[in-house]
């Protein structure tokens, strides 16, 4: 019972993913077409193949009578049949690899598209830690889920259509021995699913876990080579890598284990077969049953072939299913995460409340990690003025970036309203520059690399930004570079600084986006920003900062806050910075 309730959910969360496609999508009408044109082309598969077992009943016959005509006659169909069931199974395979090629092209755009969507990409990599490596389950497991779902359609359909034409082709030569393959079926069937299913199937998922886990480790390796390096972190890298790489060994023993004893059941299970249809046949033939002849062992046992195989279709593809079976509960625990806003576990929790508006502007804000278990700051209200520059500072780990991801709208735990104007009017610069797949120029303009921009403004703006030498040392606008590696961090971040100035956007956010500089870069990079009609809001530590800013938030770490103007934040910085409050 209890695996049959293990089906039936597979089934369902089968059904949760398939439908997207199958039934929901703009496509369905293409893919439901392919899929009856694959069934058409599998029935007459199966209906060549019962003609072609008849003729070599027919062959053997002839030879036992030294029938020649009657030999050469079934020699010619045979081959015929042989040539177009050849065609055949070509075509159905290519129709097979269209039906995966579009399934998998439109579930992959549908879960990007979820995705990216409203920076869920970003919820579900901070807030859902039970949603492992979304990244292969966007790869790898809707690749798997496709090619999968389609392998077993065939094999099932096929299955139930050599049920019905090999089933009656079997019941004319034995009614016994159809009753005898049901039974014995049913009990290979019950063995195999009830014994192996509830150990395989978890141990499969848990698999599909461990590897996951491992590669993702790897791949953090890869990006962090440098601060590996510096750190001479790679004897503590390789015994985390060990550990990791343990528990994917230990699975792996577990599955080939059990793989292995149901193999063992699988062979015996099968070898036998051949000799049923011989057993209850034979005798009769021997006994010169009339209008039994000796290709009738041939035929029966074909036949009883086809229809074992058909009936103990679970049992011969369970491992493929258990490994499919954890595939799907990976990709449906992802969809329904891409699909649902997080829930709050704390009742009655409160959001802030977000309006978009002309101006940038926050009210009575009380702003919460996303747990509700920290209040950062309360009841912060400040309004900037077009043109305008706020500099947040304070102690670390006081909730100063906190603010900006509140007015980005990543964070809304927390009461009060965010005034602030359409995102696609803010330019967010973190303190580690995002550089993305592309080129120089595409670097400049991200994330408008929409707009027209000649390239003497560029050079201009890489002039300005203290990079005058960067397009011609790399060469041109137009390179495609790993940037990550090619740039340094204070290359990346007036890179960054560069698009600013170039995109020219109404609003600007700048979390500590001049760390790595020094302070004549910095100087420069905001007397220019100084010269556009942005609004801008800066975090940072420096007191340099103070004077291309016209008011000065300061968080001070015990939830209060306190604004000021850079003058007087310079004030009472020397006399009262970790005790005024307000």
């Amino acid at each position: 019972m209890k695996n049959i309730k293990l089906f039936f959910h597979a089934f369902q969360s089968f059904w949760a993913i398939g439908k997207l496609y199958w039934w929901e999508s703009p496509e369905k009408w293409r893919a439901i077409g392919l899929l009856i044109l694959l069934l058409c082309f599998l029935s007459l598969d199966s209906t060549i193949g019962v003609n072609q077992l008849k003729q070599q009943g027919e062959l053997i016959s002839a030879l036992v009578d030294l029938d020649s005509e009657r030999f050469w006659q079934s020699a010619f169909f045979y081959i015929g049949a042989s040539i177009v069931l050849a065609v055949t199974v070509a075509t159905w395979q290519y129709i097979e690899d269209k039906i995966r090629l579009y399934s998998r092209g439109w579930l992959t755009k549908f879960y990007l598209d979820k995705y990216l969507q409203n920076n869920c990409f970003y919820k579900v990599n901070t807030f859902y830690r039970e949603i492992d490596n979304p990244d292969q389950r966007i790869a790898e497991d809707i690749a798997s889920f496709c090619h999968r779902s389609i392998t077993l359609f065939r094999q099932f359909t096929l299955a139930i259509i050599n049920l019905v034409q090999f089933g009656i082709l079997l019941w004319e030569k034995s009614n016994f021995l159809v009753l005898i393959l049901v039974i014995y079926s049913l009990g290979g069937m019950l063995i195999t699913t009830i014994g192996f299913g509830k150990i395989l199937i978890p141990i499969k998922k848990e698999q599909l876990k461990r590897e996951a886990n491992f590669r993702f480790s790897l791949v953090r390796i890869r990006e962090n080579a440098e601060s590996i390096a510096f750190y001479n972190g790679a004897n503590r890298e390789f015994t985390y890598i060990q550990q990791i790489f343990a528990p994917v060994l230990s699975i792996y023993n577990k599955v080939i284990t059990w793989e292995r004893n149901l193999d063992i059941f699988q062979n015996v299970y099968g070898y036998i077969t051949w000799m049923l249809p011989a057993l209850v046949i034979g005798p009769r033939i021997l006994a010169g049953e009339p209008g039994l002849e000796v290709g009738a062992i041939q035929e029966a046992n074909g036949a009883f072939g086809k229809v074992f195989r058909s009936l103990n279709i679970i049992v011969r593809m369970f491992e493929f299913l258990t490994s499919f079976i954890a595939g799907i509960e990976r990709l449906e625990s992802f969809v329904k995460v891409l699909e649902e806003p997080k829930v709050s576990s704390v009742e009655d929790s409160k959001t802030i409340d977000t309006v978009e508006d002309s101006r940038l502007s926050l009210q009575h804000l009380t702003l919460q990690t996303p747990n509700y278990q920290r209040t950062l700051v309360k009841n912060v209200s400040i309004e900037l003025q077009p043109g305008e520059g706020l500099l947040i500072m304070g102690m670390s780990g006081g909730g100063k970036s906190s603010i900006l991801r509140a007015i980005a709208g990543l964070w809304n735990s927390g009461s009060g309203t965010i005034y602030r104007p359409k995102l696609e009017e803010i330019l967010f610069l973190p303190q580690r520059p995002y550089l993305i797949l592309g080129s120089l120029r595409d670097q400049l303009l991200y994330p408008r690399t929409d707009l027209n921009i000649s390239d003497e403004e560029i050079y201009r703006v890489l002039k300005q930004v203290n990079l005058p030498d960067l397009a011609e040392r790399l060469g041109g606008l137009d390179t495609v570079e790993d940037w990550d590696n090619m740039l340094s961090m204070g290359e990346q971040q007036r890179l960054a600084f560069a698009r600013l100035l170039l995109t020219k956007p109404r609003y600007a956010i700048l979390d500590e986006a001049t760390s790595a500089l020094d302070v004549q870069n910095e100087q420069s990079l905001y007397q220019h920003l100084q010269t556009l009609s942005t609004t801008y809001i800066s975090v940072g530590h420096r007191p340099t900062l103070l004077q291309y800013h016209h008011q000065v938030l300061e968080v001070l770490g015990d939830e209060s806050w306190r604004v000021s103007s850079p003058e007087n934040y310079q004030f009472m910085s020397n006399t009262t910075f970790f005790s005024s409050r307000e």
